[in-house]
């Protein structure tokens, strides 16, 4: 949902004691999501995840390719932090093998997905007519297949995919249908931008079109976008984790969130470890993205009183003089 901007509650928010000083509105949205403390930790909960999946190798001497035959299904202990699967991997290795993978698909499709949608839809709205019609056809083609059937193919290893590794095969089965819902919104909001003076002006001046969609549309979308970048990582992490818990997502040897989750479901009782483990790192990891998306919505609404307002300077008096 796209929050309606007050101009007067922005005058107010960025209006500083008596002095006639503007702050920008990118610092006024930096302020609003830091005043939000469940935002802030859960930009820290992800930072954490984030340096974890990246550094959280030296904290263990074992890799997800070595096998430990003295330790094999053992619970947590000083050798093996987090336990051992029944094979004798060290858990410890594959978790942080597993958390990068699913925050790098995460990423790469919440990115892309906003950019292609941003650009599909302006470009929609910028030239309508047939150009609307043809490109609109198509979107509706595109959402009516079915992704399930498309990842399983997709994922499955035939043909000349086989070679190419399945994580990189499920970002582009995810690309390819993430971001049509985002382009529909996107180009009803430019429809309406595309009444503004200024949009108008601008094309009877001569001002190239796509100059026109990436310097006057995109960036009056923008808190859409950035909405929908927080909410396009953490669908993209469940639909990882929901694919390939049901086998058809990511396939071994490579290792994410999902496979590890999946291994070690009809295990619970007895290894119960392998099964909470990641699944509390999957929790923390779309809490924290949930946490920060509700920040900035509310960041971006300068009506919403949910974290507060800037507090006020006192006026200062006057000093009498006496003569």
């Amino acid at each position: 949902m796209t929050n309606i901007i007050d101009p007067i509650a922005e005058i107010d928010e960025a209006r500083v004691a008596d002095q006639d000083v503007v702050i920008g509105k990118s610092r006024i949205i930096f302020r609003r999501f830091m005043r939000n403390r469940t935002a802030v930790a859960g930009l820290f909960i992800f930072l954490a995840l984030f340096l974890f999946s990246i550094f959280g190798g030296f904290l263990t001497s074992w890799d997800k390719d070595t096998l430990d035959p003295l330790n094999i299904g053992m619970p947590p202990s000083p050798d093996h932090l987090l336990g051992t699967t029944q094979a004798g991997i060290d858990l410890m290795a594959l978790i942080v093998d597993g958390t990068r993978t699913s925050i790098l698909i995460g990423l790469i499709v919440g990115g892309v997905s906003v950019l292609i949608s941003a650009v599909y839809g302006c470009t929609m709205a910028f030239f309508g007519g047939k150009v609307d019609a043809t490109m609109l056809f198509i979107l509706e083609a595109l959402i009516m297949m079915p992704a399930i059937l498309v990842v399983a193919v997709a994922t499955s290893g035939s043909g000349g995919l086989k070679d190419l590794p399945s994580w990189l095969l499920l970002i582009v089965v995810l690309l390819f249908f993430s971001w049509m819902g985002t382009a529909r919104l996107v180009r009803s909001l430019s429809m309406s931008l595309m009444q503004r003076d200024y949009v108008k002006a601008a094309k009877y001046m001569g001002v190239p079109s796509r100059r026109i969609v990436w310097r006057h549309l995109v960036p009056n979308i923008g808190s859409l976008l950035v909405l929908d970048f927080t909410r396009g990582i953490t669908g993209a992490i469940l639909a990882e984790v929901a694919f390939s818990f049901i086998g058809i997502g990511i396939k071994l040897p490579d290792v994410s969130l999902g496979v590890l989750i999946g291994q070690a479901t009809g295990q619970v009782s007895s290894f119960p470890w392998m099964f909470w483990v990641p699944l509390t790192v999957m929790f923390l990891l779309t809490g924290s993205l949930a946490m920060m998306n509700d920040g900035l919505r509310d960041a971006f609404d300068p009506s919403s009183s949910s974290i507060g307002r800037a507090k006020q300077a006192k006026p200062q008096t006057a000093k009498k003089i006496n003569k």
